[in-house]
């Protein structure tokens, strides 16, 4: 069995972790830290859990278990590993952006490795330190990843997605508040978002040679889990290559789906799927792409690591099907 601490034990990454790691067959909680909620049960602040799981949050850490989530608020995981030594032998997923850049991966004699399966997974199996992607970074990079493998990134790409609200945060904010979120929509950080960086620096791992520009802007959702992601860019080749050249790259891929049919996010929602749609119109190409935020673009994705660097089927734990309606 795989020995798991999770760090930062109140927000929505670590309450996604445990719902999931809970039914992991290769998996048991060691600890649940969080300094505000020591002492209380994990359904205090997770009260999906209640009934589930008889487990208090913790002040105090087990620098000896196997692996350790670290589900802080970016910019927080290094300080934290300053403070905190773990054994040799510990493996560290870190969910928050502090490592996930090249010029950041390399911290207290640990090398972090960009955690996005789809492009890394045989690093990742070896990796002991892991910076596990974003969430509008992972919808993302998967509507593009086959175009840069292939060159066939020309032009500028437009980016439009929008996501849940549960994305900024379990800590309320006048954005997450429901009276001002309900029935709104509004878009923040355009052309700005701290994802670009970790975008642009995968479509430059697979073409290197591109020089446009990603230009995105992200929206704020009248919903609370969800990424839908459209992007649009100038092809020559007609849809059935592109199609091609998407299932290559996804063919031992088994969480992404590409398609050529309308898709919608509630099929995604509570999974650690993406789908991807296809529609081509003159030299336009039109990708949609869609995750849920919590799971795919956070912690389902740092399990389906987890189980890549304990040798495990990488699915496990992970078959969840999403609710249509």
């Amino acid at each position: 069995m795989i020995n798991i601490g999770i760090i930062g034990g109140s927000g929505y990454t670590a309450g996604e972790l445990i719902r999931i790691l809970m039914f992991h067959p290769n998996a048991t909680l060691d600890f649940v830290y969080s300094t505000t909620n020591a002492g209380k049960s994990l359904h205090v602040a997770h009260h999906d859990l209640m009934g589930d799981i008889e487990m208090n949050f913790t002040d105090t850490v087990n620098p000896n278990v196997n692996v350790v989530f670290l589900c802080l608020g970016h910019g927080k995981s290094k300080s934290f590993l300053e403070q905190n030594q773990f054994a040799s032998h510990t493996k560290i997923i870190d969910l928050g952006n502090d490592f996930r850049l090249t010029k950041d991966k390399e911290f207290d004699n640990k090398s972090f490795v960009y955690g996005l399966p789809e492009l890394n997974k045989a690093v990742i199996k070896n990796a002991q330190f892991i910076a596990n992607p974003g969430c509008f970074a992972t919808a993302i990079q998967l509507a593009l990843l086959p175009l840069a493998k292939n060159e066939m990134l020309t032009t500028d790409v437009h980016i439009n997605a929008t996501t849940g609200s549960t994305g900024a945060g379990v800590s309320p904010s006048e954005t997450t508040h429901f009276s001002w979120r309900s029935n709104n929509m509004s878009h923040y950080k355009a052309f700005e978002h701290q994802h670009l960086g970790e975008i642009n620096q995968s479509v430059n791992q697979l073409q290197t040679d591109y020089t446009s520009e990603l230009i995105f802007v992200p929206n704020r959702g009248d919903f609370s889990r969800g990424i839908f992601a459209t992007l649009y860019t100038t092809i020559e080749e007609n849809l059935e290559d592109v199609v091609a050249k998407y299932e290559a790259f996804y063919k031992d891929q088994p969480f992404v789906t590409v398609t050529t049919t309308g898709i919608n996010m509630k099929q995604v929602v509570q999974t650690n799927k993406c789908i991807i749609s296809l529609m081509k119109k003159g030299n336009r190409l039109l990708i949609t792409s869609v995750i849920d935020n919590l799971t795919k673009g956070a912690s389902g994705q740092a399990i389906q690591n987890m189980n890549l660097m304990f040798g495990l089927d990488e699915t496990t734990g992970l078959h969840l099907k999403p609710s249509g309606f």
